[in-house]
C-alpha cells in the first residue's frame, strides 16, 4: 500500500514537473513517506486508544508533545519498525501511566527547570536529513520551544487536574530525551548536523 501510493505522488510529481531531477525526486519522495508514516502511525495509535477507552487522554498528550516537537525538532528513528514501537510505547504507555499515577509536585517543578535549561541550551535538535542551517531559524525555534515549556510549568504548578500535570510534564520529558546529545550518542546518530553542513559547504 505504501509502496503503490508513493509511487503514484512520484508519477504525478514528474508530470507536472518534468524539470525536476532524481535528487528532487527523492527529496520529495522522502517527505510524502515521512507524512505517510507519521499519518498512519497516529491513526492506528489513535485507534487503539479508542478501543480501549483512553482516546481523549492520548490525544491530549499527542497534542502538548507536538507543541514542543514541532520547534524543538530532535532525532527520529532510523528504521520504520523502530519509530513505530517507540511511538506504540510512547502515545499508549505515557498516557495510561498519567492516568494512574500522581507524581508530586517537588518533583516536577526542579525536572520542569532542568527540561527548560536543556531546551536553551540544546534545541532544537536537527537530523542529518534535515539540518537546521538557517542561524535565525535556529534561535526561533529555540525560543518557541522554551516559551512553550515556560508555559507548561506553570500550568503544572498550577492546575489541579492531575492527568493535565502528568501530561504536561511527560511530554516535556519527551522532548528532552529526543533532542539530548546523549541520546543521539546512544543511538550512534550525527548530532548539530548544521555545523557539517556549513563546513562542507565552505569547503566547497
Amino acid at each position: 500500500m505504501k509502496t503503490y501510493f508513493l509511487n503514484h505522488c512520484i508519477s504525478a510529481v514528474k508530470g507536472n514537473f518534468p524539470e525536476y531531477s532524481e535528487e528532487q525526486l527523492l527529496e520529495i519522495r522522502y517527505g510524502i513517506e515521512s507524512i505517510y508514516l507519521s499519518i498512519s502511525k497516529v491513526v492506528v495509535i489513535l485507534f487503539i486508544t479508542w478501543i480501549f477507552g483512553f482516546f481523549q487522554e492520548a490525544v491530549i498528550l499527542l497534542f502538548l508533545f507536538n507543541l514542543l516537537r514541532i520547534p524543538g525538532f530532535g532525532l527520529h528513528a532510523s528504521k520504520s519498525w523502530m519509530c513505530w514501537i517507540s511511538s506504540s510505547i510512547t502515545f499508549i504507555g505515557v498516557p495510561l501511566l498519567c492516568q494512574w499515577i500522581e507524581i508530586p509536585r517537588s518533583l516536577m517543578i526542579p525536572l520542569s527547570l532542568f527540561c527548560i535549561l536543556n531546551f536553551w541550551f540544546f534545541a532544537p535538535a536537527d537530523t542529518k536529513k534535515r539540518p537546521l542551517v538557517n542561524r535565525k531559524k535556529r534561535m526561533m525555534y529555540k525560543l518557541i520551544t522554551v516559551t512553550v515549556s515556560i508555559i507548561y510549568t506553570y500550568f503544572i504548578l498550577t492546575t489541579s487536574n492531575v492527568f493535565l500535570r502528568n501530561a504536561l510534564f511527560c511530554a516535556m520529558l519527551i522532548e528532552l530525551v529526543l533532542i539530548h546529545p546523549v541520546t543521539y550518542r546512544l543511538f550512534k546518530l550525527p548530532y548539530n548536523n548544521y555545523k557539517s553542513y556549513v563546513f562542507s559547504n565552505k569547503l566547497g
